[in-house]
C-alpha cells in the first residue's frame, strides 16, 4: 500500500497530528482539526507534508531611499560600479594574467580605505610581503587597509565576521578551498561553493566582497558560469599587452548601467585614470592617411571616438588572410560580403588587416559604417575627409540603418573639432537639419551611395 503522506493540523494552534482527532491534545479545542494535502506530490519523496513558513509579501511601490553608495575617489570605477560600490553586493573580476587586476584593486581597497571605509585585502596567489612591495611601489604604504594571506575559506569567513570590514577583497577565487568539499582548489566544485559562501556572508553581513578571477584562453571567466549569476555585478579588465592602456568594462551591473567602461594608463607608478578617453585614443593620428576612419561610438552612457585602421594588399595565398583586432571577425566578414555583393567591389586575392588603435574593442552594430569606410579607403588608396567622423549600421540588403544616441556621438565629435559627420540618411538628431552645433551631416541612404558619395564611384 502507498504511505499516506498527508498531515493532520489543528486550525485553532497550528498544532500538527499524525492521525485525526476530535479533539486537539496542544490546546483542547473541538473538531478544529483537518487534513492538509501535502506540498508537492509525484515520483520521489517530494517536500512531503511538512510546511515552511510563510514569506511576507509587499508591492512594488516604496518610500525606501536607494541602496547608499561609497566613493573610491576614482572616478572611473566609480563609474563602472554604477556611481559608487553598494554595500552587500559582490563583485567579480576578470582578466588575462598580468594585465593589472591585483593592481588595479590594491589601489582601489587603498582608496576606499583613505575615504574611512573598514578595507581588508586577501591574497591567495601571493605572499603579504610582496603585497607590501607592491604597495610601496604605488605608493600606498600609508593607506590604513589591511591584509592578509590565506585560501582557507572557513579561516577568511571567520575572520571576516569578526572584524565585519565595509570591503573585503578576495584575490582570487580560484585559489580558495572549502574542508568541506572533497575536490582541489580552483576546481568546479570548490569555486562554486567559495563563490556561495561569500556572496551569502556580503549580503548577510552587508559587507562588499571583490571577487578576481581567472580567465580561459577564450577569455571568459573560469569555472562555473553559475558564479557569474551569484554575484551582482561582473566586469572584464581587458587591454593589450603591447599598449598602455586598459579597459574597465562592466558586462553585468545590478546596481548600474551594464557595458559602462572606465579607461586607465598602465605607468610605472600604477594605473592612472584617463578622464577623455577620446583624446587619448585620436592622440597618435597624425596626417589623412588611406584606411583610417573615426567612429562615434557608445560604451555604456559614455561616447567615445576610436580609429579604425584598414590595410588591404594583394595576397600570395589560395585563401587570403583576414585578421581583425578589436572587432567582431564575423561582422567584418559580413561588411565585406555587402560590399562585393551590393556594390560590386571585390575583395577576393585581397588580404585584410583591421586593427582598433589603443587597444580597444568595439562590439557594437553602428561601427559598420566606420569599418566599410576604412576598408575601402584603403582598397581605394583614397583617404576619407580627415574632420569627419563615421556611424551607421549596415543591412545586408545594403542599406544604412540609424543607430541610437546619435546627439552625443555629434557632441563628442565636436568636443574634439570635428566639423563633418557621415551618417544613415533616416538618422534622427535633434532639430533635423544638416548642421547641428557647427557639426555638417552628410546623409547617406545605402551603402552604394557612400561609395558615390566619398569615393567618387558607384
Amino acid at each position: 500500500m502507498a504511505k499516506n503522506s498527508s498531515a493532520f493540523t489543528c486550525t485553532a494552534c497550528g498544532a500538527a497530528h499524525k492521525k485525526w482527532a476530535g479533539r486537539c491534545d496542544a490546546c483542547g479545542a473541538w473538531n478544529t482539526i483537518i487534513e492538509e494535502a501535502p506540498l508537492s506530490q509525484g515520483p520521489g519523496r517530494g517536500l512531503g507534508a511538512h510546511k515552511g513558513r510563510a514569506v511576507p509579501l509587499s508591492g512594488l511601490s516604496t518610500t525606501e531611499p536607494p541602496p547608499p553608495r561609497s566613493l573610491s575617489g576614482m572616478e572611473e570605477m566609480d563609474r563602472v560600479l554604477g556611481g559608487g560600490l553598494v554595500p552587500g553586493s559582490a563583485l567579480l573580476v576578470g582578466g588575462d594574467p598580468g594585465i593589472g587586476k591585483s593592481t588595479l584593486l590594491l589601489q582601489a581597497a587603498a582608496a576606499f580605505s583613505m575615504r574611512g571605509l573598514n578595507a581588508i585585502y586577501f591574497s591567495g596567489e601571493e605572499a603579504s610581503a610582496q603585497v607590501r612591495m607592491r604597495a610601496v611601489r604605488l605608493g600606498l604604504a600609508e593607506a590604513p587597509m589591511r591584509l592578509g594571506a590565506e585560501t582557507n575559506l572557513r579561516d577568511i569567513l571567520t575572520t571576516l565576521d569578526a572584524e565585519r570590514p565595509d570591503v573585503v577583497v578576495i584575490d582570487s577565487i580560484q585559489t580558495l578551498w572549502s574542508d568541506t568539499v572533497e575536490a582541489a582548489p580552483g576546481s568546479v566544485a570548490q569555486v562554486r561553493a567559495a563563490a556561495h559562501e561569500l556572496v551569502t556572508f556580503a549580503k548577510r553581513r552587508g559587507v562588499a566582497v571583490i571577487l578576481v578571477g581567472h580567465v580561459t584562453k577564450e577569455g571568459q571567466i573560469a569555472g562555473p558560469r553559475v558564479v557569474e549569476h551569484m554575484v551582482d555585478t561582473v566586469i572584464y579588465f581587458e587591454g593589450e599587452r603591447g599598449h598602455q592602456f586598459r579597459i574597465l568594462r562592466s558586462v553585468k551591473n545590478r546596481f548600474g548601467p551594464s557595458g559602462e567602461i572606465g579607461v586607465f594608463e598602465m605607468t610605472g607608478s600604477g594605473l592612472a585614470e584617463v578622464t577623455n578617453p577620446s583624446a587619448l585614443f585620436l592622440s597618435e593620428r597624425g596626417q589623412p592617411i588611406a584606411g583610417s576612419a573615426v567612429f562615434a561610438g557608445i560604451e555604456g552612457t559614455r561616447p567615445v571616438l576610436t580609429e579604425i585602421q584598414a590595410l588591404v594588399a594583394p595576397s600570395t595565398l589560395a585563401s587570403p588572410r583576414r585578421t581583425v583586432v578589436g572587432l567582431d571577425s564575423g561582422r567584418v566578414s559580413t561588411i565585406l560580403a555587402v560590399l562585393e555583393a551590393r556594390c560590386g567591389i571585390p575583395f577576393a586575392g585581397l588580404d585584410v588587416f583591421l586593427n582598433v588603435a589603443g587597444g580597444m574593442k568595439v562590439v557594437e552594430p553602428a561601427a559598420d559604417l566606420a569599418i566599410a569606410g576604412a576598408l575601402l579607403s584603403a582598397r581605394e588608396d583614397n583617404p576619407l575627409p580627415p574632420e569627419a567622423v563615421l556611424f551607421g549600421e549596415i543591412s545586408l540588403s545594403g542599406a544604412l540603418r540609424p543607430v541610437a544616441q546619435a546627439e552625443n556621438r555629434l557632441k563628442e565629435a565636436r568636443k574634439l573639432g570635428f566639423s563633418q559627420a557621415i551618417l544613415p540618411e533616416g538618422q534622427k538628431v535633434e532639430a533635423g537639419d544638416d548642421t547641428k552645433g557647427g557639426t555638417t551631416l552628410r546623409r547617406v541612404t545605402d551603402l552604394t551611395g557612400f561609395v558615390g558619395d566619398i569615393f567618387g564611384a558607384g
